[in-house]
Order: structure tokens, then C-alpha cells, then sequence
């Protein structure tokens, strides 16, 4: 017999949905998903808990707590990223031990663990938390195809997750590559080698052999399969429940499942999928055997199609894909999932619309130091200076990364008090691991993309209204995402809606814009004289942090303000030296590509 692990109330929709599934659309089936059987259901962990803070105003604990409520005879699962826990970045032990301990408490039973290195050393402290608190523990290594990445090594990293204390263990195919040659041999490697505990298979649909590979892993042997009920699949989610279970029925693999009561699931999670088709992606929904060669997981795929489409270069998708292939050789072949999947594309983002490594990341420069773990192969002497400098030895560090942090929760949770917004102690995680947004969350200043009862939406891209050029003074309507406003146009380079200004460039992208003014005076008004250096957002995101104060003094390079864009926090480097003349920002903003952050003169 085989389990399934059932991924529809989490990797289903970030795979497919770009994360934004609410809780108010979990709900009304949980009862049935209850009554199948299933090994586990993952409802939580990786990108949901961000998702829900920034773009659906829903508190992750509540919807873990009550998730739990509904589902009250299958274990529930999250996908906890070691000590990156949900977010992006190495975080202190005690803040990944008071995580666990409260999402334990808010329901959660399984705790599958990874590290995105494979870096044995960073699952330690949540592995040995989780099983005190009384929860079962997957330990789980990220599956990529690299020269460095052989069974062999798969194997007795296994062994020794096992020796760590694991329940379980799972291979962890994010970008849906592993052929069922690759999958056969790694499991039957593990069983041959004398691994005891069950062995799980995670994969997604992406390279169109999945459901090969799945077949071989049961003949090797394998214990548990993960799926998600077919209408949230695509071609980046995972192989269907129903399939699955359909095609071992009356073989020794036979789930047991009631085919019946999946089709109930199927019908209502095609409502589902309807209702929310403003987010359907042609890119998540094709079967992309290039997938062996970018090895992209399919989480990824449909963020970064969102995320390119919010930064105006959806265009560049193609481009990025083989960008990411370069960057990943270049760091040592890391695997592509959360967080050095972010680091990996957002770099090749960067590289594909400024240059390669004409902007280097923060969090490019945090994994070269070694922030992130042990890089799994080598990188060349020539990377490290690009990236550090020629002092980048002295940078290196060679420990566990989490050894280097202090302690947070304790000042985090004075912090809060301080501010009068703590209202229970998982507040002061939210705040910790997501210190802006989180913030943002706990002021209750988040405002949700939208609501169950407000789907369908419409589609970006369709019905799209062509603005006419115009000339200034304009006072009238234009359409913006679907929607009409009144504005007031001053001068060629900013428009007012709703009494926020605009740059005209992100209103107007392919030029459709007002004609330039005949008024020479505003001309000149809207042009910085020949000592003033304008220092503009690079692209769309949030100012979490200022470098720099009004009349301060600066060397080319150095950081004005951080900007939060695609998850990754990025420098806004001065062009050359000079003096602060203009900040244009606040921390906290939101800007679009090509707003003003600051005025240099010098």
C-alpha cells in the first residue's frame, strides 16, 4: 500500500495560484478531505504565511488554527524551510524554536524540514525542537541535477537525517525534473542501505514524466506520494490525487482511497478554480520539459510570472529562464527552491535588465559570504570578488550561520509591546520573520487584494483601454488596471490619482502618454539642473529601510535606500559622490519603477 500526502490547501495554489488561495474558499470542503484518508494534508509553511500577510490581509496562525478545527482526523503538515522558517534569511535559535513550538500548538502535527543547501547543519535545531514538542518530522533534501548532486550523496544524507532523529524522509523534486530512472535509484539506495523509516516522494508535473517516475518509486519501494486534487494541477502543480490513486487501484500499491468522494472534492475545487481565474497563467499551465535544464520549481515559476508581469518585463521571461541557468553554475549549482531560488532569480532579473552583475543583491552577497549554508559545489575565486570585492576571503565565514545571530524574540516581543500591538505571542513572530510587512499586518494597514465574495475578477491584459496622447493642463478619466479615475495632470512626468502621485511612465508604458508641454517654464521645472542626479526606484516594490538623511554625504555606491522587490531586499546605490540635496520617501512606501527616491547634487 501507498499513502498519499495531499498538497491542494498548500503547494497546489503556490504552484498554480500564486499562493493566494483564502481560507474562506478551504473551508467549505474540508469535511470531505477529511474522510478520505489521506497520509497527511500540507495546509501551511512556505509561501502561504507570506502570501496571507501581504496580498490577502489574513493572519497565517488563525488559518493554521482553524484549518486544524475542520480537519480534525488527518494530520496536517507545513513546509518549514530550517532556520529560514518561512522567509528568506537565517533566523536565531530561539526564534525558530518558539515557531515551532507555537505552530505545534496551533495545530500543526508534521513538520516536513528542509534546507535549501541541503546543509545538514541548518535542520539540526528544528529537527530536534520538533520532535520534543511531539510532532512527526520529514526530513527532506531538495532533488536537483547537478555534477555534484549524485545518488550516492543523496543517499547517505539520508542515512543520516535518519541517525538525526527524522520519522520520515522525503525527496523533494520542487521543479518537477526527476526522471524515473533517478527516482528509483535513490529510493532503492535508501532501502538497500538500511534505511528504516518511510520514504516520501514530493515532484510536480512540470517536465511531463512525473507520473513515470511516481511508478518507478513505487516498484523501489517508495512509502508516501504527494498529489493534489487535479483542478489545482497545471502543469507546475503536483500529479493528480484522483490519477494517482486511480492507477494503483487493484495493484499492491492500491491507496484504498473512495474515488467517489475525490470527484466530490474535484467538483467543488473546479469552482474553485474558475472563481479565481484572474490568476491563471498560460506559463503554469503548460508542461515545460525545459524544466531539466532551469531547473525552476513550479512555485517559482508562477511567482516569477506575476512578478515580472508587476515589473513591466514580462517580456523578459524567456530571457530570465536562461539567465538562471548561468547564475546557478555560478554559485555552485545551488538546488532552485525558497530561499536561494529567490536569490537565484532575482539576480537574473537583475542581470537580464541592468547587466550582468551591474547590481549585485543583498541576498546575493549574504549567500557568497556563506549566509545561507555551505554552497553544495565550488565556486570560482573570480565570483567571490566580483561579488565581495578583493578582501572577499576576510567575508567568508565557514559555521553554522544561525551560530553568528543573537537571540530576537525577547527584543522583538519589547518592541511590540512598546508599539501597543501585541496581542498574542505568534504576533510577535509575524513581526520578526516579516519585520515590514508584518507590521504593516499587525496595524491592520493591509489591505487584501481582494475577497472570496468579490471573484471573478478580471483578468490583466484584458479589455485593456488605450489612453490617447493628450496635452497638458489635463483634468480627466484614465483606466488603470480595469479601473477609471479622475486625474489632474501637471507636467509630463507625474499625474495625480486619488490624490497620489504617479510617475506617467507606469500609467503610460508603451508611450501612449500626454505630449510634452509647450510651456517651457514646466519643462524646465520637471528637469533636474546639471548638478542635481535624480535616484530612482529600479523597479516596483517597498522602501523597508533609509540609508541616508537629507544633507548627508555620500561615496558612489553607496546604499541610499533598501527596496524590497520580489522578495528580496536590493541596495539603491548613489550613481557617484555627492550630498543628499531631497529624499523623496518614506520608509514603508510602496514605489513603482522610475519614482523618485532621492536628489543628489555633487
Amino acid at each position: 500500500m501507498v499513502q498519499l500526502h495531499d498538497q491542494t490547501l498548500r503547494d497546489a495554489h503556490q504552484s498554480v495560484l500564486a499562493t493566494r488561495l483564502r481560507t474562506e474558499d478551504m473551508v467549505p470542503i474540508c469535511d470531505k478531505m477529511d474522510k478520505v484518508g489521506f497520509h497527511s494534508l500540507e495546509v501551511w509553511g512556505g509561501a502561504t504565511f507570506d502570501a496571507c500577510i501581504r496580498y490577502l490581509n489574513e493572519d497565517p496562525w488563525e488559518r493554521l488554527n482553524t484549518l486544524s478545527e475542520h480537519l480534525p482526523n488527518t494530520p496536517l503538515q507545513m513546509l518549514e524551510r530550517a532556520m529560514n522558517i518561512v522567509a528568506y534569511r537565517n533566523f536565531p535559535d530561539d526564534v525558530v524554536k518558539k515557531f515551532i513550538k507555537l505552530a505545534y500548538k496551533n495545530g500543526c502535527d508534521n513538520f516536513r524540514i528542509f534546507d535549501a543547501l541541503n546543509d545538514l547543519r541548518n535542520m539540526k535545531v528544528p529537527i530536534e525542537t520538533a520532535k520534543k514538542v511531539g510532532g512527526h518530522v520529514q526530513g527532506s533534501l531538495c532533488y536537483t541535477i547537478s555534477p555534484v548532486h549524485t545518488v550516492e550523496r543523496y543517499v547517505e544524507d539520508f542515512k543520516e537525517l535518519e541517525k538525526m532523529g527524522c520519522d520520515s524522509l522525503c525527496i523533494k523534486d520542487m521543479a518537477g525534473m526527476i526522471s524515473p530512472t533517478r527516482a528509483y535509484d535513490i529510493i532503492k539506495g535508501c532501502k538497500d542501505a538500511g534505511i528504516k523509516i518511510p520514504i516520501d516522494l514530493h515532484s510536480h508535473n512540470t517536465s511531463g514524466m512525473t507520473g513515470m517516475a511516481y511508478m518507478k518509486a513505487c516498484e523501489a519501494g517508495v512509502d508516501i506520494l504527494d498529489t493534489s486534487i487535479s483542478s489545482l494541477t497545471g502543469a507546475t502543480g503536483q500529479p493528480p490525487t484522483e490519477s494517482v490513486t486511480a492507477a494503483l487501484k487493484g495493484t499492491e500499491y492500491d491507496t484504498g482511497y473512495d474515488m467517489e468522494l475525490l470527484m466530490d472534492i474535484r467538483e467543488y475545487f473546479n469552482e474553485v478554480w474558475d472563481k479565481y481565474r484572474h490568476l491563471h497563467r498560460s506559463q503554469a499551465l503548460r508542461l515545460d520539459p525545459s524544466v531539466t535544464m532551469h531547473q525552476i520549481p513550479g512555485g517559482m515559476l508562477s511567482n516569477l510570472v506575476s512578478q515580472l508581469e508587476k515589473q513591466g518585463a514580462a517580456d523578459k521571461y524567456d530571457e530570465v529562464l536562461k539567465e538562471v541557468v548561468k547564475v546557478r553554475k555560478e554559485f555552485g549549482y545551488p538546488t532552485l527552491v525558497t530561499p536561494t531560488s529567490q536569490v537565484v532569480g532575482t539576480q537574473s532579473v537583475m542581470n537580464v535588465k541592468f547587466g550582468r552583475y551591474k547590481r549585485i543583491t543583498n541576498p546575493t552577497k549574504e549567500y557568497f559570504r556563506g549566509m545561507y549554508g555551505r554552497p553544495p559545489g565550488e565556486i570560482s575565486e573570480e565570483m567571490y570578488e566580483m561579488i565581495l570585492g578583493p578582501d572577499w576571503e576576510d567575508e567568508v565565514i565557514y559555521e553554522r550561520p544561525a551560530s553568528l545571530l543573537e537571540p530576537e524574540y525577547k527584543k522583538k516581543k519589547d518592541e511590540l509591546e512598546d508599539m501597543g500591538l501585541l496581542r498574542k505571542p505568534e504576533d510577535v513572530l509575524t513581526y520578526t520573520i516579516y519585520p515590514d510587512i508584518g507590521l504593516k499586518f499587525l496595524k491592520g494597514e493591509v489591505e487584501a487584494e481582494f475577497t472570496s465574495d468579490q471573484l471573478p475578477l478580471e483578468k490583466p491584459g484584458e479589455e485593456k483601454e488605450v489612453v490617447p496622447r493628450i496635452e497638458y493642463p489635463y483634468e480627466g478619466k484614465v483606466r488603470v488596471d480595469g479601473k477609471d479615475y479622475r486625474v489632474k495632470m501637471r507636467n509630463e512626468e507625474k499625474v495625480i490619482i486619488d490624490g497620489k502621485e504617479y510617475n506617467v511612465s507606469v500609467l503610460f508604458p508603451d508611450g501612449q502618454g500626454p505630449s510634452k508641454s509647450k510651456d517651457k517654464s514646466k519643462s524646465k521645472d520637471a528637469e533636474p539642473s546639471g548638478e542635481e542626479t535624480q535616484i530612482n526606484a529600479p523597479m516596483l516594490g517597498t522602501i523597508i529601510d533609509l540609508k541616508v538623511n537629507t544633507g548627508d554625504k555620500v561615496n558612489a555606491g553607496d546604499p541610499i535606500a533598501i527596496l524590497e522587490a520580489m522578495k528580496m531586499e536590493n541596495d539603491i546605490p548613489a550613481p557617484k559622490d555627492g550630498t543628499i540635496k531631497t529624499l523623496h520617501v518614506q520608509k514603508g512606501q510602496d514605489v513603482k519603477e522610475g519614482d523618485q527616491i532621492a536628489t543628489l547634487v555633487g
